[in-house]
C-alpha cells in the first residue's frame, strides 16, 4: 500500500537527481520498468544502460532523465529511503500507485499529487488515515502541503 506524509519530513531525501547521480545502476536502467517508466514519462527510448535517445534532447546519459524519472526509479529499486515524489509530475502517479500494489511504499509530498478518477488506496501518515479518492485525498492532506 502507498503511504504518503504531506509536508516537511526530515528524513526524506530531497535531491533526488543528486542523489540518483551517486547511487543507480545501469540495471535499472535496462530493466523492464525502467524502460517501461522511460518511454511513458519521458517520451524517449533506451538503447543501453548508459544511452537513452530522448525526442527533444537527442541521445542522453541516465543522468539527463527526468526528475520524475530518477525519482520513480530511486523508490523502485531503493526501498531503504523515503524519496521526495514532489519531483516527480502528475504524469507519474499512476507508477507510483502501481508499484505500491502488494508492496509497502512511503513517499514524501510537498504538493497534492493528481492520482486520477477512479479509486486508489493512499494512507496519509499525518493522520493514519487512509483515502480511496482525490476528494477525500483532498480533505485529509490539503492542511499539511
Amino acid at each position: 500500500m502507498l503511504t504518503a506524509y504531506f509536508g516537511d519530513m526530515p528524513e526524506a531525501i530531497y535531491h533526488t537527481s543528486v542523489y540518483f547521480r551517486n547511487v543507480y545502476k545501469e540495471q535499472w536502467i535496462t530493466s523492464p520498468f525502467g524502460v517501461e517508466v522511460i518511454k511513458d514519462v519521458d517520451k524517449s527510448d533506451v538503447i543501453s544502460a548508459n544511452a537513452i535517445n530522448s525526442p527533444v534532447l537527442g541521445v542522453i546519459s541516465p543522468e539527463q532523465l527526468s526528475g520524475g524519472v530518477k525519482t520513480l526509479l530511486l523508490i523502485r529499486y531503493d526501498s531503504s529511503h523515503i524519496f521526495n515524489a514532489s519531483t516527480c509530475g502528475d504524469n507519474c502517479a499512476k507508477w507510483i500507485l502501481q508499484m505500491a500494489k502488494g508492496k509497502k511504499i512511503v513517499i514524501n509530498l510537498r504538493h497534492l499529487m493528481d492520482f486520477g478518477e477512479g479509486e486508489f488506496k493512499i494512507k496519509v501518515m499525518n493522520t493514519n488515515k487512509i483515502v480511496k479518492n482525490m476528494a477525500e485525498l483532498v480533505r485529509e492532506a490539503g492542511e499539511f502541503v
